[in-house]
């Protein structure tokens, strides 16, 4: 598996309008644009009922658009032109002409146009300036639901969401999540996932899709790549281990303090 991360280069989505409609209706774009920044700020609100709207609608299951969209997600649903952007976008081009995928090169700067984006936040309230300097995830503001102690590593988070449970359980180490794991199935209940937060990059992981180190003291330590895993493991020490491992050296662990 690639982590896209290792190129150093975002991936993003973006909107095209044709210029001349653009300079004929400002207002249509630019409320296109505050919808855009609405629905922006009601899944920041409410991640988990737009997660399950989301997943209605389109078919992407909840449990994956939480994983893009939820706090300290994958994406952070930026709506401004960040240099870098611009120049992923000059790269890309540039990379289509030498696949030969594009007869000519193109000025970034002559189709990025940031003045409707501007006045859409501007019409919001919000300042333009101070989100194109955030680059920032979506932060999470919670606390541990084992402990009730406020969360303040966000590469430690980790996180259960309980079948029928409209909320997210938040945890402030992977430890904590383990051992209420272990704690919510013996209730018989069911987990739709359980999310990490790769210790490394800090993205949100799909847990059984994960690779954890776990240390002689137990403290346990997840990524998205195992070669990353390693050498974690060979620096600080621990055992590298998947999902069904991690689980299972948690619960013996637990049972054994008892």
């Amino acid at each position: 598996i690639y982590d896209g991360s290792q190129a150093k280069v975002p991936t993003f989505h973006g909107v095209l309008v044709d210029a001349s409609y653009a300079e004929k209706y400002p207002e249509v774009v630019i409320a296109y644009l505050r919808a855009a920044i609405e629905a922006d700020q009601l899944i920041g609100r409410e991640p988990e009922k737009y997660s399950e709207l989301i997943g209605k609608i389109t078919g992407v299951d909840a449990e994956v658009d939480y994983l893009f969209h939820g706090p300290l997600g994958l994406q952070t649903r930026d709506l401004t032109w960040k240099p870098e952007y611009r120049q992923a976008v000059a790269t890309a081009i540039r990379t289509l002409k030498l696949l030969k995928k594009a007869d000519t090169s193109l000025d970034v700067d002559t189709f990025v146009d940031d003045r409707f984006i501007r006045a859409a936040f501007k019409a919001s309230g919000l300042d333009y300036e101070a989100a194109l300097n955030n680059y920032e995830q979506l932060p999470l503001k919670a606390n541990d639901a084992s402990t009730g102690q406020q969360i303040n590593d966000p590469k430690r988070v980790a996180e259960i969401w309980v079948e029928g449970e409209p909320r997210v359980r938040h945890y402030a180490s992977p430890e904590n999540a383990f051992s209420a794991l272990k704690s919510i199935e013996g209730e018989g209940k069911n987990v739709r996932v359980f999310y990490a937060q790769d210790r490394d990059s800090g993205i949100k992981l799909l847990g059984n899709q994960a690779w954890f180190v776990r240390s002689d003291s137990g403290v346990v330590s997840a990524f998205l790549l195992k070669e990353k895993a390693e050498s974690w493991a060979k620096a600080k020490g621990g055992k590298v281990l998947d999902f069904a491992g991690v689980r299972a050296a948690s619960v013996a662990s637990n049972q054994g303090d008892q």
